[in-house]
């Protein structure tokens, strides 16, 4: 079994430890901080990430994830890295399905808020399992563009989500269409033909 999460998972933990509390994400207002008490508070509390899901009870989920990411930084990365064998998102059946892309974007959220980047070079395997990834979330997200679009990832394949001949046409790097495709279109190395709005189209979750 490829171990691509637990990969993702440390190289993240070591960057938020390295950037420091307060370094700036991709993820709208969060900091290193905020960022790494939401990984927490997503696999450790189930009860408080049912706010995701259902909005009446966000504001639970906002006060554990505050009330998270006042502890002290370094415990909380610890947190991020060494998660709970019991959580139903990493225990040892879900975690590279639940964790793979996860951790990879988050990496990236955190990579690509400082000056310099470049997208790093991923084993094709990895490039495969987020390629799957972008596959599934890609023909949820887009579809509320309500018209066309193709994605294709050379060497990988493509899929296209309604019907006729589409209006946008994305192509890229498996890692850089799961970014694009999760609403980090701005970093993501992904050309795209046509329509140009979806740069600034709503595509996160």
């Amino acid at each position: 079994m490829s171990d691509y999460a637990r990969t993702e998972r440390s190289l993240l933990a070591g960057l938020l430890l390295e950037v420091g509390p307060d370094a700036p994400t991709l993820c709208a207002g969060w900091t290193a901080r905020d960022l790494a008490a939401h990984l927490v508070v997503r696999e450790r509390r189930p009860d408080a990430m049912v706010g995701a899901l259902v909005p009446p009870l966000a504001g639970h989920t906002e006060h554990v994830r505050r009330a998270t990411a006042a502890r002290q930084y370094a415990d909380v990365v610890h947190d991020v890295r060494n998660p709970p064998w019991w959580s139903p998102l990493s225990n040892p059946l879900t975690d590279e399905l639940a964790n793979t892309v996860e951790f990879f974007i988050h990496h990236e959220d955190v990579r690509r808020a400082r000056p310099d980047w470049e997208p790093r070079q991923l084993p094709h395997g990895h490039q495969a399992a987020l390629w799957r990834a972008a596959r599934f979330t890609g023909r949820l997200t887009l579809r509320r563009l309500r018209r066309p679009v193709r994605v294709q990832a050379p060497g990988f394949g493509e899929f296209q989500v309604g019907d006729g001949t589409p209006a946008t046409v994305l192509t890229g790097a498996p890692g850089e269409l799961a970014l694009f495709l999760a609403g980090r279109q701005q970093v993501a190395r992904v050309d795209v033909t046509g329509d140009e709005s979806i740069r600034t189209a709503r595509l996160s979750m």
